[in-house]
């Protein structure tokens, strides 16, 4: 137990080290605000599950999904840097906004990934990053979309051992983070990070998962 803290701690520390080094390598140091208008004939979801390195990596994978984006969702504070919402403080967390075709993937099956590709559990937590910025959530745009999330609520409860602690909550902003964040575990596939926390998060979801992933 105290070597897997002390894995953790440092894991978070090369994180943090990580990030920071960006942050000055980094022209843009706020995030932007995103229409929430999919294009058409597409549409759009948002979801909170920890880091969103691993999620944005996660929902790419999946069939009928175009793109994620990381961002921020949730919170009170306009265009928050990524030191601000570290602080726990504007009261967003890391989300990742889901473009997908509604006719390929549908948002119950988004919803299954979300349940399948986290530990829905654990409050303000996954892993080794700690906070309410890795809180659980989902945003949704319309009241479909909380009733699917409430359903999904109801059918994912049997599969873990503990209470579901996911947070349903009306998406109102998302904010696009800094771009070095931006398909992170793509053009950091070295980081120890990545390596050590992304991968096997990702690996355990392709191994769960039941929907179509890409070729």
């Amino acid at each position: 137990m105290i070597l897997m803290k002390s894995l953790s701690s440092k894991l978070c520390f090369l994180a943090f080290f990580l990030i920071f080094c960006s942050c000055n390598l980094s022209g843009q140091s706020k995030s932007t605000l995103v229409k929430l208008t999919p294009p058409k004939g597409k549409a759009v979801a948002a979801f909170a599950e920890g880091c969103f390195w691993c999620s944005e990596h996660i929902f790419e994978e999946l069939a009928g999904v175009d793109s994620a984006v990381s961002g921020y969702a949730g919170g009170k504070t306009k265009n928050p840097s990524y030191e601000e919402v570290c602080t726990e403080r504007t009261g967003h967390a890391e989300t990742v906004l889901v473009y997908y075709n509604p006719k390929v993937i549908s948002y119950s099956q988004l919803l299954d990934a979300f349940f399948s590709s986290h530990d829905a559990t654990t409050l303000n937590r996954q892993g080794p990053d700690v906070g309410t910025s890795y809180r659980s959530a989902i945003f949704y745009k319309t009241e479909q979309e909380r009733d699917l999330a409430k359903q999904a609520i109801r059918k994912w409860t049997p599969s873990f051992k503990n209470a579901i602690v996911t947070e349903i909550s009306l998406l109102t902003a998302f904010y696009r983070a800094e771009e070095y964040h931006q398909n992170y575990i793509v053009y950091n596939p070295s980081s120890s990070y990545v390596k050590n926390v992304s991968m096997p998060r990702f690996d355990n979801f392709k191994r769960a998962c039941k929907l179509k992933m890409k070729k």
